[in-house]
């Protein structure tokens, strides 16, 4: 998927909305506004968002999920210590 803000658009229907939302994320990566954006936030609202945000990772991936796609560590392996 090509990005293109102009196609962000939310609240017309689901489809649109996942679309959109995977635009978001992606625009929302670019490292020159991921370091410009985390500079200007404060310690409360770097809080905030990290912990909202890991709040839905949790929710809506596996562990394994987590590490290959957000992590990008295909080859990780959690070991249990009981």
């Amino acid at each position: 998927m090509k990005l293109d803000a102009s196609k962000i658009c939310f609240g017309l229907s689901e489809d649109l909305d996942r679309d959109s939302l995977e635009i978001f994320l992606q625009l929302g990566g670019q490292p020159q506004f991921a370091s410009t954006f985390a500079k200007r936030l404060s310690s409360e609202e770097i809080i905030d968002f990290t912990d909202h945000f890991m709040k839905l990772l949790r929710n809506h991936l596996s562990e394994k999920e987590y590490h290959e796609l957000f992590l990008n560590d295909p080859n990780h392996h959690h070991d249990h210590k009981e």
